[in-house]
Order: C-alpha cells, then sequence, then structure tokens
C-alpha cells in the first residue's frame, strides 16, 4: 500500500533515532510548543498539532505522522497532509511503516475519522 521514498525512510529513521534517544536519557516525548504566528487553524486540534515540522514528525504520502508522550507511554498521530478523512486500514499501513520491528500485539489502536491513534510502552522500542 506504501512505498515509501529514501528521504520518507531516512527522516522515519531521524524521528525514531531521537525518541530513542530521549527515552534512554528519560526526557519526555513533547509537542512543539504553540505558536499562533505559526500554527495551522483547523476544526480538530489534532489534524495541525505540531504540523510544522519538528524533531518527533514526518510524512509518507500523503500522510503525516507525530509521536508524543510521557511517563512510560508512547502516543502516534496520524492523519492526511490534506485534513481529510483516513481510514483505519490506513493509519495501520502508516504505523507499520514507522514502527518498524515492534510486534503488532504490542501497540494498542484507537481508530477515528479524522485521525488514527497508536499507543505503546517506551520501553518496548527500546528491545
Amino acid at each position: 500500500m506504501l512505498t515509501p521514498t529514501r528521504e520518507e525512510t531516512a527522516r522515519r529513521d531521524e524521528v525514531m533515532r531521537g525518541i530513542l534517544e530521549d527515552i534512554r536519557a528519560d526526557n519526555p516525548v513533547r509537542l512543539p510548543d504553540f505558536d499562533p504566528a505559526t500554527s495551522i487553524p483547523a476544526e480538530s486540534a489534532l489534524l495541525t498539532v505540531g504540523a510544522e515540522p519538528n524533531r518527533y514528525s514526518g510524512t509518507i504520502g500523503l500522510y503525516r505522522y507525530q509521536f508524543e508522550g510521557e511517563e512510560d507511554l508512547l502516543h502516534l498521530i496520524v492523519t492526511r497532509t490534506s485534513r481529510d478523512p483516513l481510514t483505519a486500514e490506513e493509519g495501520q499501513a502508516v504505523a507499520g511503516f514507522v514502527l518498524a520491528g515492534v510486534p503488532q500485539g504490542l501497540v494498542w489502536f484507537r481508530p477515528g475519522e479524522l485521525s488514527q491513534h497508536f499507543y505503546l510502552g517506551h520501553d518496548e522500542l527500546l528491545r
């Protein structure tokens, strides 16, 4: 379904390296600070939160992903770059690309209409 480019794969790898560094250093994986000068308005904040390039986000094809998390839970948000609805299957395909190597059974999925949400324990990424 998804065919990532070299750039998309490199960005995913960079994002995941940053997340692993922060998990090992016990730093929270936070969303970027709200900046009214650069933030993009939308009916739902989850569609545009962190839409500006940041340490924990990237794109693949028509989709955008954003990580955030504190304590021991990591949250992956998947949306369309166009902010249109996306199916659970589309979100799962993006999560499969982003979380390559993490067993599916360790990821909790909360489907939505405009965004898809995935949760897993930080320690699962360190294995």
